[in-house]
């Protein structure tokens, strides 16, 4: 006699992380047209920068383009997160089915959790097209080293899914807060090309230190471990401190949002 084949083991964290990353990139390849139109528009406006900087500055523009692809990139992963993450439980509040996470086996804040990563995993993919489009249109080579460049853009974006998620959580409570919401992803761009290394105390914000060292990593080769440890303390620490920060805002704002009975509201 043979042993009995053991049952599969399903419904754990992993099967979990798989299912939701699955069920955003199927949610974004439903809409293949609305997906194309994204990345089209992202490099059409990064060719309008790129084209119209040549005509007005000529070869002055041209010195400071690997600064440009990289901080454009950047932007499109922050932006993508941020907003990401923000629309998603904005959608999932008004399709009425936020309150189901609530009584899932994992609990309300590990699938917010997993939904985070699928958001990022799938921002990276869009933005890695992005940049290789970048990269052809202005015949620029840069270093991309992923052992450095993924977990350097990793907590770098960690901070913007932060602000995601407060704003997410605001928007579940207080509605209507698109505007705000905007306005915070265009003062990504102020973040991104703060001078971390020229005024210290700008690293304590939200991008800042990330832009700063993926510049380093992708326009002059340097690799994760010769970074020093004061920079990748500051760059951890930012991500960390933001990304618990919005969880803590999302977590009350959902929490006050069910006490008054306006969690499924739209």
């Amino acid at each position: 006699m043979t042993a009995a084949r053991r049952p599969l083991r399903t419904g754990g964290y992993a099967h979990l992380l798989r299912a939701v990353i699955v069920r955003d990139l199927l949610i974004w390849l439903r809409y293949p047209i609305n997906a194309a139109l994204m990345l089209f528009m992202t490099v059409f406006f990064f060719g309008l920068m790129f084209y119209g900087g040549r005509l007005v500055a000529g070869e002055a523009f041209s010195d400071s383009i690997e600064g440009l692809i990289v901080g454009y990139f950047l932007w499109t992963l922050s932006t993508g997160a941020y907003s990401g993450i923000t629309n998603d439980v904005r959608a999932e509040a008004s399709w009425g089915t936020l309150e189901r996470h609530y009584i899932t086996p994992f609990g309300f804040g590990p699938v917010v959790l997993a939904k985070a990563v699928a958001i990022v995993f799938r921002t990276f993919l869009t933005s890695s097209v992005v940049l290789v489009v970048m990269l052809l249109m202005t015949g620029t080579r840069l270093d991309v080293h992923l052992v450095t460049v993924v977990p350097v853009a990793t907590l770098a974006i960690a901070s913007a899914l932060g602000l995601g998620l407060a704003m997410g959580g605001l928007g579940v409570l207080y509605k209507r807060i698109g505007s705000v919401v905007n306005l915070l992803g265009f003062a990504f761009i102020g973040l991104i090309s703060a001078p971390a290394f020229d005024l210290p105390w700008t690293a304590a914000l939200p991008l800042v230190q990330g832009s700063a060292l993926l510049q380093l990593a992708m326009t002059e080769g340097v690799r994760l471990w010769e970074f020093g440890p004061a920079a990748l303390a500051v760059l951890v620490a930012t991500a960390v401190g933001y990304l618990g920060l919005g969880y803590v805002v999302f977590g009350f704002a959902t929490r006050r949002a069910r006490r008054l009975g306006v969690l499924g509201d739209y």
